[in-house]
This record gives C-alpha cells, structure tokens and sequence, in this order.
C-alpha cells in the first residue's frame, strides 16, 4: 500500500487530475481524503468526492475516506449504504473514535476499514473479535500531525506498532510532501516529527524498513524529481542515486548496478561492475573518498580493475582507487537504505 493525499479544500480541476494520474504512473496505488477538515467547506464534499472517486476507478486507485462520526452525513452520505460509497469509488474509510465499534464490525463486511492507530487499545480489539469484526479488512492507521513538534516519537510509534502486529493488524503511517505542502500551517503532515523536514523517499525508506506496511503521503504535492524517485523504487525496486562528475572516467559508472549480497562494512559494492570493463583504467584522480563518492579500482589494483564502488564514510586517498564522481548532497542518506542486493542507478545530475 503505498498512497498519496488529496483533499477536498478545492475542486477537482485539471492541474488535480494531472497529478493523480502521474502518481499512479510512478506505482502509487492509493488515494487518501478527508471528510472533516475544520478549514474545509462540508457543502462541497458531495460533489468533490464523487469526481474524486471516478478518477481513482479510472486510474485503478483505492480511495481511503477519513471521517468522524458525523462527517459522513454532513457531506450527503450514511454508513447505512455502503452500497452508494462503493459505487462512487471509496475502498475505505478511516473512522475515528466517535464512530462505534458495532457500526466498524459491520463496515468491515464490505470495507476495508482504518482505525485511529493512536488511540486504538487492546479492550477494543478484543470487542471488535466479539462483534464478528472481519480482522483482514481493518488497519491501525496513523494519523498526521500539522503543528511542529507534536508528531509522534520514534520509540511510542514502533511500540504501538508492535502491539498492533501481535494482533495481527497490518499498520499505516504517513510521511510529508516536499511540495503544495497542506494549508494552514504549510509545515508538512507526517506521522514521526522526525520525518517533518526530511526527504520524502527517505521517510519512506525507514518507515519500510520498520515494517510498516502502507506509506501514504500526508501532503498534497511531490516534486517531479522526487516523482521520478519513486517511480524507480516502486516498480523496479531501485533506488535512483543523482551524482556529479569529477574524472573522466564518469561516464562509466552512469547505469544500473546492484549492491552485492556480501555487504561491505565501509563501501557499497556493484556485483558486476568489473564484467563490464574492456580497456585499461590508468589512474586518475586518486584523492581522499568522503562520504558518497564513487570510486573506480584502477590498474595497480590488479584484478580488482574497474570494481565500483560508493563510499558510505570517508576514507583515505589510495593510489590504486580513482574517484569519479560523488553522489549528490540531496541523495547521501539514501546509501544506508543500499542493503544485500538492493539495485541502484547512478545518473548524471546535471540541475
């Protein structure tokens, strides 16, 4: 589950629509709205939703609708037809705790159903058991958090997310835009404070890593760049690394590589990178390697001519080791997530 955020401050134009179809063409698979904004206008959420929902038919999105116990009704619909949000498009509704635990047992029979990871607990997991709750269609769902300094703790957020695992729930959490970031504060709309300025792919990255299971996009914009990002990491399963140049042997680590499966402790190493040379590598260049650097082995170094390699801490100059090029400053955290057999692509950036 990997989504993105559009909200009902607006209508759906043509600069909206364009966007949706570009996340879904870089492997988003999920639509998040809101039903009960303060700032929003209730009035406009009928006919906001309902365009919303016929685009993420057309674009195969599910569309996960965030409502309180009244929102619903305030915006022309009930929990008593399910049948009318389904054929609009919704998948999903995230309820707060204002909406009951017998009317959540019975949307879960036709639903997939978010609960407020924050304040979900124990005693509710067990009424929901005892309600005939169908648990293959319910997830602890984090929530966003607008104001500075009030995302979640890293150590409360995977405890929680412990718990919710022993039950058996799968977890969702959400990480900021980099761009149109949401309305009134514009400070991002992450799950972890310490995600609020981070890079967006980042976030991602480390909230994968700690098995959470869907990552949704608070905010209301991606950048093309970062876009592009994930488009990589979504349907190739590779990590796109920005570098720029500083040999003239450049232009021979420009391509797709892997991380071998032997992790190195101080450099990431491309499993084939040496098949691919044909001619000699005198040396060049032969400098201290900081941090991000790529270096190419050349002929003194024997048989190991033309390993590639990223630097992941700095390392003293060697004679045998030319350093090509350096991954680009936005792109260094991106190295720790370059684990046993993770794919990457090095690109000239050229902004």
């Amino acid at each position: 589950m990997q989504g993105f955020s559009v909200f009902m401050d607006k209508d759906i134009d043509e600069t909206t629509v364009a966007y949706i179809e570009q996340m879904a063409r870089a492997g988003f698979t999920g639509i998040f709205t809101s039903l009960h904004i303060p700032e929003d206008d209730p009035n406009k959420y009928r006919e906001r939703i309902t365009k919303l929902g016929a685009i993420a038919k057309k674009n195969q999105l599910s569309l996960m609708v965030d409502v309180s116990g009244d929102a619903l009704s305030k915006a022309g619909f009930s929990f008593n037809n399910l049948t009318e949000l389904k054929k609009l498009g919704i998948t999903g509704l995230r309820a707060d705790d204002r909406v009951e635990l017998k009317m959540i047992a019975k949307l879960t029979k036709e639903l997939i159903v978010g609960l407020n990871a924050s304040t979900m607990t124990k005693a509710d997991i067990t009424e929901l058991k005892e309600l005939g709750a169908d648990l293959s269609r319910l997830l602890a769902w984090h929530n966003y958090y607008p104001r500075p300094e009030t995302g979640l703790d890293k150590n409360y957020f995977y405890e929680q997310n412990a718990f919710f695992k022993q039950n058996d729930l799968k977890v969702v959490a959400f990480i900021a835009g980099d761009t149109a970031l949401r309305y009134p504060l514009y400070q991002g709309l992450p799950t972890l404070e310490a995600h609020r300025y981070l890079k967006p792919i980042v976030a991602y990255l480390e909230l994968k890593s700690s098995n959470v299971d869907g990552i949704y996009l608070g905010d209301s914009g991606l950048t093309a760049d970062a876009q592009k990002q994930f488009a990589y990491l979504l349907k190739e399963d590779r990590l796109l690394l920005r570098a720029k140049a500083s040999s003239s042997y450049f232009s021979r680590v420009i391509g797709k590589h892997q991380n071998r499966k032997d992790v190195a402790c101080d450099v990431i190493r491309s499993a084939d990178a040496r098949l691919k040379i044909s001619e000699p590598i005198l040396p060049e260049n032969t400098t201290f390697r900081p941090k991000g650097t790529i270096t190419l082995d050349n002929c003194d170094y024997g048989r190991y001519m033309g390993e590639l390699q990223l630097v992941k801490r700095d390392l003293k100059a060697d004679p045998r080791v030319n350093v090509v090029g350096k991954v680009s400053d936005e792109d260094l955290d991106l190295l720790a997530y370059l684990g046993a057999g993770q794919k990457f692509e090095i690109v000239e950036d050229k902004r």
